[in-house]
């Protein structure tokens, strides 16, 4: 398995209503997180502490949630917000 970043709960349904360019801008800074988790949890199939901490991201347009999850080797965006900025 290898690093990869995926909708969680509701968010995939937002994405669906949300304009393509703020969309675009979400999918870029999840790529970013997937990068830098990857590099920092090497082994993240044999990882044994607990889950860093979920936090949000402000892109332009709106912002997101997300959640590392390192044994699954997963960022999960768990809330998208579009404000229209």
């Amino acid at each position: 398995m290898s690093w990869a970043w995926e909708y969680a709960f509701g968010a995939e349904e937002a994405a669906r209503t949300a304009p393509p360019a703020f969309i675009a801008e979400v999918e870029h800074k999840a790529a970013e997180l997937v990068r830098a988790a990857e590099a920092q949890y090497v082994h993240g199939r044999a990882h044994a502490e607990l889950d860093p901490r979920g936090s949000d991201i402000t892109v332009r347009g709106g912002m997101f949630a997300y959640q590392i999850v390192v044994r699954s080797e997963r960022v999960y965006i768990l809330q998208i917000t579009y404000l229209g900025f």
